[in-house]
C-alpha cells in the first residue's frame, strides 16, 4: 500500500475497502493508534472495536456514488449517495488525518430514513 497518502487518498482507500466488505483487516493500515469513529448508530474509540464490528456484520450489498470530495492538509470530506436494498440517501464522512493515518471518522446521514423503510418493509 502506498505510504504518505493525502487525506483524500486515505478516505477513498477506506471507502474501497469498506464497500468491498472484504479484507477488512486492511483497514488497520489506514488507521492511527488514536482512531475513533462516530456515526448515528455507533461510536468506537479504537480501530480494533470498529473493525471487529464490521467483521461481525460485514458491509455487503452496499454501493455508493461520490457527489463531492474536499480535502485540506489534515482532513478530507466525502459527500456521496448511499445505496442499499432500494434505499438511496445522501451521506457525508469527514476524515481527520495526521502522520499519514486516519485519526477520526465522522459519519453523517439521516438515520430516520432507515427506520421509515424498515417499518414499511415490515408491513408488506
Amino acid at each position: 500500500m502506498k505510504t504518505n497518502m493525502s487525506p483524500l487518498e486515505l478516505a477513498l482507500k477506506y471507502m474501497k475497502i469498506f464497500y468491498s466488505g472484504k479484507d477488512l483487516d486492511d483497514l488497520y493500515q489506514l488507521f492511527s493508534n488514536e482512531f475513533s469513529f462516530k456515526g448515528p448508530y455507533f461510536e468506537f474509540d479504537r480501530a480494533e472495536e470498529y473493525i471487529n464490528s464490521l467483521k461481525s456484520d460485514p458491509p455487503v450489498g452496499l454501493e455508493y456514488s461520490i457527489i463531492q470530495s474536499y480535502e485540506n492538509a489534515t482532513s478530507a470530506c466525502l459527500v456521496y449517495q448511499f445505496l442499499k436494498s432500494g434505499v438511496s440517501i445522501p451521506m457525508a464522512q469527514q476524515f481527520d488525518v495526521s502522520n499519514g493515518k486516519i485519526d477520526k471518522i465522522l459519519l453523517i446521514f439521516d438515520a430516520g430514513t432507515f427506520s421509515y423503510n424498515d417499518e414499511n418493509l415490515a408491513k408488506e
